[in-house]
């Protein structure tokens, strides 16, 4: 993949919103499970991913995704590609996902419940209500689904004549699918999680076949922590979560390092956040994983404090970062002069080659109105610009 060599490049972690109200409004309906016939739905979407592609490409993002439109992390998705789960109620004293149980949510009982309110309003589902169970051995049901919306995205491409800038595609890692699925088959946790490996495996070889980079979201490495209740001490949680990083390599296994990049954070909710770990704890343990360059939270308030671990942490050779400079957590919009200190700080820590500008988590989804998303992808693209000529001169390439 490519370097700073002469310029700081920029990327951002996947998730974006389209500009066209009615397409987002269809991906809500979408979401929610509704039904709408693939001849209204697939032409929308891939005009939307054309025109955040383009958007990206305008704006002078480098490293660019599809947007992740029209993918959702639900049974709906799932249902069709594994066999061996199910979609049932959850039951009394569970819940639909390892995220609606933690010790944060405990806490701080009424900032969580209006926050619940305010998310899943106007019928949204809570993912709470239902689960995903294994049931049986798991098993690949379709792998055509995802050769699909890989040749989309290159129809989109193509159909934009863009040659110049890499192309990632994120998927989930088997640690973070692992909060959505719950295991009554395996009865093995280690087990449970590298099968969730085995069926993402093809998935995973085949957006690298189809020549993107592939993008792992790993937000398990740190934030398991927190849905333990209750806790355990942090050398046995290091060994569950060597497990993880042992079954995504597993899983990894005929892919080329540079093929890859491992996107690391606490956790898209807004929230307090105060029950994190901190990233010395687990940083070793993302290194570990096969792969070139790591994504990871560092412009929120909660972790901008952790840019300093890199001073004494080593970068193996020929990795890349791709720190957050920008931040899904507020919805004030980063002053360039902000965002080129933060990358300034990490070229000073690890060589500003090795560092290419990224956001915190996905700019859209729901996180925040598209607007405000996209308006901190400029101050994204501005501030890298501006530590360019810091860190090059004026000769900085434009």
């Amino acid at each position: 993949m490519k370097r700073s060599d002469d310029r700081i490049l920029v990327s951002h972690v996947g998730r974006l919103s389209p500009e066209d109200a009615d397409f987002r409004a269809m991906e809500q309906r979408k979401s929610r499970g509704e039904d709408i016939p693939d001849a209204e739905y697939l032409p929308a979407l891939e005009d939307a991913m054309a025109e955040m592609v383009q958007r990206q490409v305008d704006m002078g993002v480098d490293v660019i995704s599809d947007g992740e439109a029209g993918r959702f992390n639900t049974f709906a998705k799932y249902g069709k590609r594994i066999d061996g789960i199910v979609y049932r109620e959850a039951k009394a004293g569970e819940v639909g996902a390892r995220v609606f149980d933690s010790r944060e949510r405990r806490q701080f009982p009424q900032f969580y419940k209006a926050a619940d309110a305010e998310r899943f309003k106007d019928g949204a589902p809570t993912n709470n209500a239902m689960r995903m169970v294994a049931v049986d051995a798991l098993k690949v049901k379709d792998i055509d689904i995802i050769d699909g919306e890989l040749k989309r995205f290159q129809r989109v491409l193509d159909s934009l004549g863009i040659r110049d800038r890499d192309a990632f595609f994120p998927m989930m890692s088997p640690g973070w699918l692992h909060h959505f699925i719950f295991d009554e088959h395996y009865n093995d946790e280690e087990e449970f999680i590298y099968a969730l490996g085995e069926v993402l495996r093809p998935e995973y070889e085949a957006i690298v076949n189809a020549g993107f980079i592939l993008q792992l979201d790993g937000p398990d490495l740190p934030d398991k922590w927190a849905t333990l209740v209750p806790n355990i001490n942090l050398e046995d949680y290091r060994k569950q979560s060597r497990v993880r990083v042992e079954a995504l390599n597993h899983a990894l296994r005929n892919i080329p390092e540079d093929r890859v990049r491992y996107h690391l954070c606490w956790g898209s909710w807004n929230g307090p956040h105060i029950d994190d770990i901190p990233f010395k704890e687990v940083v070793d343990l993302m290194l570990e994983i096969k792969a070139q360059a790591y994504t990871f939270e560092a412009g929120n308030v909660r972790h901008e404090h952790e840019w300093k671990i890199w001073q004494d942490t080593r970068l193996p050779e020929g990795k890349i970062i791709i720190p957050g400079v920008v931040s899904h957590r507020t919805m004030t919009i980063e002053h360039p002069e902000v965002v080129a200190d933060r990358i300034e700080r990490f070229a000073g820590c690890v060589g500003r080659e090795n560092v290419i500008a990224g956001t915190d988590c996905g700019m859209g989804g729901g996180r925040m109105p598209h607007e405000i998303g996209w308006a901190k992808i400029a101050a994204l693209v501005e501030g890298s610009a501006l530590a360019s000529r810091n860190l090059w001169g004026r000769k900085a390439a434009a």
